[in-house]
């Protein structure tokens, strides 16, 4: 950290002691916190926003009151002091440099970057890709230190891992997070091999939060990630909720499972177990033992986009922050890949333009994340996007085949698979059936629901 931004902690974290107490006494401290937030993060969401904000801060009736209560309420308050300091304070700085970036390089900065530790998993879930790579590839410590200093340098603050299954390097991913205050971690587990040891670090640090992956109750869990498998996250859940973590979900929707892990007892347990946030993933069909069968329908992915703006119903929804990155894309302007709000780096140091898009032209062992950003396949994102006007078809995978056809072919990019090459038009045929059924039924959601209008880049094109 900068000495700036040393000194803004210190302002910062002498300012939200009193501030988190108070709240604890009268009702009226939800909205200072809110505007200490907003101050925090140098005024970073729009203005409309920040009074939604308040206006809910100030009704004990609105749903997200009573899960901004359930958040001060069920996580310690040191860990979340620690919290609000790195994400609010790493959104402010962060995206002023990601904006000063964007202008200076003339290419897409991400908000955040996504990482694989290793390739490992102690897990073999059906339609994981990540299941079929094996235990070979590894970043090493220093290459995970070098990821995150130059994002940060970027204006990268927040940081995704994946795998593989992350926590086999725990260790690594603790210093790493300590060194790195300023930024926030967000590691996807399947939550077996969380233990006491591990909270009480994370408690300690912060800045790391678990999403733990759950494909809904057990029949439908375990019927992808192995017998067992539920109540194992279960019991990692408990704990977190115990020892009061700020913690949440990762599910990946099918066709199979899409009435479960949507339904109200799935949602009601979740909440009850402490879960304070929801992300929710379409199936995709990647690799040689894809199964396309389980993508799910045209009527199930209307389904979908109704049930998301339902439970985020700030008069009757639930008091868990869920959020879908295909159903979601009417928010940020369509696709967010391709660094222009994320990327991804795999095990073996290839950087993808995005974690269901295994296709690159560098590697983090031949170029530096800046020089990624700038060669062909990240720089025809950046002119590219969005793949579609109508950001209920943001992907060009999913939605839009032939743009990712394009994509591939004509800046050189190699298959990335970690198991065996997949041909880019062999991938892409698995989507055309979805993305022509898709497209009508999008259009008319479109056509008859008011939706927000962000600019194109979202990050530099706002005052």
């Amino acid at each position: 950290m900068t000495f700036f931004e040393t000194a803004q902690r210190g302002i910062a974290s002498v300012a939200l002691r009193p501030l988190l107490r108070y709240i604890d006494k009268k009702p009226a401290g939800m909205a200072r916190l809110v505007r200490l937030v907003d101050t925090l993060s140098g005024h970073t969401f729009p203005q409309k926003t920040m009074e939604a904000f308040l206006s809910g801060a100030k009704d004990e009736t609105n749903v997200w009151n009573r899960f901004a209560r359930g958040v001060i309420d069920d996580v310690d308050r040191a860990a979340l002091r620690r919290l609000l300091l790195s994400l609010g304070l790493g959104i402010a700085n962060g995206t002023r440099r990601v904006r000063r970036n964007r202008e200076k390089y003339k290419c897409n900065i991400p908000f955040q970057i996504l990482f694989d530790p290793t390739s490992a998993c102690n897990l073999h879930c059906k339609g994981c890709w990540a299941g079929e790579y094996g235990h070979k590839d590894n970043l090493t410590l220093e290459e995970m230190e070098s990821i995150v200093t130059q994002g940060a340098a970027l204006g990268t603050r927040v940081y995704m891992l994946t795998g593989g299954e992350p926590l086999i390097r725990k260790n690594d991913i603790l210093k790493i997070a300590e060194k790195h205050k300023n930024c926030t971690f967000l590691i996807y587990t399947n939550a077996t091999l969380i233990d006491e040891a591990l909270v009480q670090k994370t408690k300690q640090l912060g800045n790391v939060i678990f999403a733990v992956s759950l494909e809904g109750f057990s029949e439908s869990n375990d019927a992808r990630r192995g017998e067992g498998a539920f109540a194992r996250s279960m019991e990692a859940i408990d704990l977190l909720h115990r020892e009061k973590c700020l913690f949440g979900i990762s599910v990946c929707y099918t066709r199979d499972n899409l009435e479960t892990v949507t339904s109200d007892e799935f949602l009601d347990e979740m909440i009850a177990r402490g879960v304070k946030f929801g992300f929710y993933f379409h199936y995709m069909p990647l690799g040689a033992h894809a199964v396309p069968a389980l993508l799910p329908t045209p009527a199930q992915r209307q389904q979908m986009y109704r049930w998301l703006r339902r439970v985020r119903s700030a008069k009757n929804g639930k008091p868990m922050f869920v959020m879908d990155f295909q159903n979601d894309g009417e928010y940020v302007g369509g696709c967010i890949a391709g660094g222009r709000n994320y990327f991804h780096i795999n095990a073996a140091g290839d950087m993808e333009p995005c974690v269901f898009i295994h296709y690159s032209d560098s590697n983090i062992r031949a170029h530096t994340l800046l020089e990624a950003l700038q060669r062909p396949l990240f720089q025809a994102y950046y002119k590219g996007q969005p793949f579609s006007d109508n950001h209920l078809r943001p992907c060009p995978m999913l939605e839009n085949p032939d743009a990712l056809r394009a994509l591939v072919k004509t800046t050189g990019s190699k298959s990335t698979d970690l198991q065996a090459p997949e041909d880019v038009d062999d991938l892409c045929a698995k989507c055309d059936f979805y993305a022509e059924h898709w497209a009508p039924v999008a259009k008319t959601l479109w056509d008859d629901n008011p939706h927000p209008k962000p600019k194109t880049q979202y990050y530099r094109d706002r005052e």
